[in-house]
């Protein structure tokens, strides 16, 4: 198969592993890939998966690449809080949450860091759409739970204040019914225990 040929076939994707190759030329030479890599065609995400130099990379593109090279999983933490609003630091990298191990990946298009949960913590994101590819995005309840689950260090008034927490788009935009059933969902006392002096910290701002 020919370079030309093949980005025809898989111009639309984002990302492509060898596999999807295969799909399109069963007799596919994996040699080819590194003869087209060094002439700049394209380039190495992370194992097994390429992406097309001259394809536009935005957020969202990330976004995808990241659910397709280590799931399943979803973005959540600091990436999906500065999303929302809720937190003002440009954020480095991508931050997931996955079911699988810890691991931090560098990739040529960015840096991918996924926090381990336990399967049935899997849960309170949705699906978003970005032109005809798919990604898991949490909701804003579950992304500041996560976060403060993984943050045991943010736990009072003054470590709430140092993060900077955008208050007022908080209290407009959280949902309390959801965001307690999502705590409940997480079985843990101290996590519990820090969630309700968020909220305190929260509501007695500009009260």
């Amino acid at each position: 198969m020919q370079y030309l040929e093949l980005k025809t076939q898989l111009n639309d994707f984002p990302i492509f592993s060898i596999k999807d190759i295969e799909k399109v030329d069963p007799s596919f030479h994996k040699q080819r890939l590194s003869e087209w890599q060094k002439k700049g065609y394209m380039k190495k995400i992370s194992k097994g998966f390429y992406f097309f130099t001259d394809f536009p990379i935005n957020e969202q593109i990330l976004f995808i690449i990241a659910s397709r090279i280590y799931g399943p999983s979803y973005v959540s933490l600091e990436m999906a809080l500065s999303i929302y609003g809720i937190i003002p630091e440009s954020v480095y990298g991508v931050t997931l949450v996955t079911s699988q191990p810890t691991k931090k990946i560098k990739a040529s298009v960015g840096n991918f860091i996924y926090r381990h949960v336990q399967s049935e913590l899997m849960f309170g994101y949705k699906i978003q759409e970005y032109d005809g590819h798919r990604y898991q995005i949490a909701e804003l309840e579950k992304a500041i739970l996560d976060y403060l689950y993984f943050n045991s260090r943010i736990s009072d008034n003054e470590s709430f204040e140092g993060v900077r927490f955008n208050i007022a788009e908080i209290k407009e935009r959280m949902d309390m019914e959801k965001f307690n059933k999502y705590l409940n969902a997480f079985h843990s006392k101290a996590l519990n225990s820090r969630a309700k002096r968020f909220l305190t910290y929260i509501n007695n701002q500009y009260a």
